[in-house]
């Protein structure tokens, strides 16, 4: 069972509105194929209500509607009564499960509590609604009250309810008290359906959703993302796969090649991102960064597991950057249809490298560019080098620039102002040449550009047309800093003429 859209719903800031709910409730049965979903809690709102009336709807003409289930309270019937505005069929109804929460909370005995579930069960059936229970805090009801919860569990089974449902509400479980409290109750009660709602405070969830499995649990609850309350809920993509691949006994129909899309759009409609390393959705997942890792993957795929990206309706990519090494390029080259030779190689490796030494992210998109940049040698030996500038650009005063300019061996200095720091450098540029009455190029173009598609910051390309002794040319420069690169592609230039 999905329960994004009411328990992940508490995740601290988050509220689906009507059509979200729909489009999620439709996605999530329809598309990503769950068994169940519980859609929201009675009595929250109005908007609550047109919500699970609008899944209702849509539900009742799709035959779901028994998949459909809401939240409820033992409140003497209210809770029923918006049941049935809502059009809904199936309550999940809230109980204390553990001595705790009844005596201090509700300040009940057990038997008072009891007659009002019964009161509740009974009048539901009477209206066709199917219920299910959630003894509320039955963790801690099983660490510190295991009589009560047995009394409990003695009562439900008496009663006309489907599923008794087992929540680790405050995420306090290890895994091996989950394997023991639940296999203690499946053997005590071997003719009643129990589910497991595991939250995520210790980062155990899906280990515990893995225990609750072998010991016999009927039923999960889980969220898209982990979404919930606090550190949120057991995640479903982990869980999917967890159960495909480590209990292949257990079939399930959830589809896997509709994880990330549902993901993402619950991601998109609550605003709140995924962790670029969350398991089967992040980003950065099926990603190899290291050169070795794809260096092993085009050798018999020695850095494969099981969780192959085409399961999820991903692809794996290899990262650029310091540790990329050649491999990782060539596995970038061949998805864009490049061929470089070894030399080429090694040159387009050292300058991804650099980019990562500055902490720059270098996309797939941006090789093109590197490649361009980098096999953009002028036959001649390099002659001019511009050794050294200082940009400055104040409010107030016009930009300007000092520079240095290694030309033949001979070092050559100039300061001058411009209208922005490029044309300052420019500036300062010209009087050099003119002192060393040289013909300087005239700029007839002047264009800016990122690679398309990238999703990075760590480059732009700055294009230049020059017209020289009448002949025009382009040059290109490259750099995480516009005006840098532009400075890149005037050495070029110089070097031409």
């Amino acid at each position: 069972m999905d329960t994004t859209l009411r328990d992940g719903e508490q995740t601290s800031g988050v509220s689906f509105s009507a059509s979200e709910k729909l489009t999620l409730a439709k996605l999530l049965l329809d598309e990503l194929q769950v068994d169940r979903i519980e859609v929201a809690s009675a009595r929250v709102s109005d908007g609550e209500l047109e919500a699970v009336q609008k899944i209702t709807n849509w539900a009742a003409s799709q035959n779901y509607l028994d998949r459909i289930e809401v939240l409820t309270f033992v409140d003497r019937g209210v809770s029923l009564e918006w049941m049935q505005k809502a059009g809904a069929k199936v309550q999940n109804l809230l109980t204390k499960g553990s001595l705790n929460h009844l005596t201090h909370q509700l300040k009940q005995t057990p038997e008072q509590h009891f007659a009002a579930i019964e009161e509740n069960v009974v009048q539901a059936q009477e209206l066709g609604f199917t219920t299910n229970v959630y003894l509320e805090d039955w963790s801690n009801g099983m660490r510190n009250s295991k009589e009560y919860v047995f009394q409990f569990l003695d009562f439900l089974t008496t009663q006309p309810v489907k599923r008794i449902l087992l929540p680790d509400t405050l995420g306090v479980l290890t895994h091996t008290e989950t394997h023991e409290y639940i296999a203690e109750i499946i053997v005590r009660y071997p003719n009643s359906h129990f589910d497991f709602h595991g939250h995520n405070d210790y980062d155990l969830s899906v280990a515990n959703v893995m225990e609750a499995l072998k010991a016999g649990c009927h039923g999960l609850h889980l969220t898209v993302n982990g979404m919930g309350e606090r550190a949120g809920n057991a995640p479903l993509a982990s869980v999917v796969a967890v159960i495909n691949d480590f209990h292949p006994d257990i079939k399930i129909g959830v589809k896997e090649t509709a994880l990330y899309k549902v993901s993402k759009l619950v991601s998109a409609f609550t605003g709140f991102g995924i962790p670029a390393n969350k398991p089967i959705v992040g980003d950065n997942v099926f990603t190899q960064t290291a050169g070795i890792h794809a260096d092993g993957d085009s050798k018999k795929n020695l850095y494969f597991n099981d969780l192959l990206p085409e399961r999820f309706g991903r692809k794996r990519k290899y990262a650029l950057g310091k540790t990329s090494g050649k491999a990782n390029i060539q596995k970038n080259l061949q998805e864009l249809g490049l061929t470089l030779n070894d030399e080429e190689i090694k040159k387009v490796t050292q300058r991804i490298i650099e980019l990562g030494d500055k902490k720059e992210r270098v996309t797939k998109e941006d090789l093109p560019y590197i490649i361009s940049d980098v096999l953009d040698t002028v036959a001649k030996q390099q002659r001019v080098f511009v050794k050294s500038y200082v940009l400055t650009h104040a409010k107030g005063l016009k930009p300007s620039t000092a520079v240095a300019v290694e030309i033949d061996g001979e070092l050559h200095e100039a300061h001058a102002h411009g209208d922005g720091q490029y044309d300052a450098f420019m500036n300062a540029l010209r009087s050099i040449y003119k002192n060393k009455k040289k013909a300087f190029p005239e700029l007839t173009d002047y264009a800016v550009r990122i690679p398309p598609g990238s999703n990075s910051d760590a480059l732009c390309e700055t294009i230049i047309t020059w017209e020289h002794e009448g002949k025009e040319f382009i040059t290109r420069g490259l750099d995480s800093d516009q005006t840098v690169s532009a400075i890149k592609a005037t050495e070029k230039m110089l070097n031409i003429i």
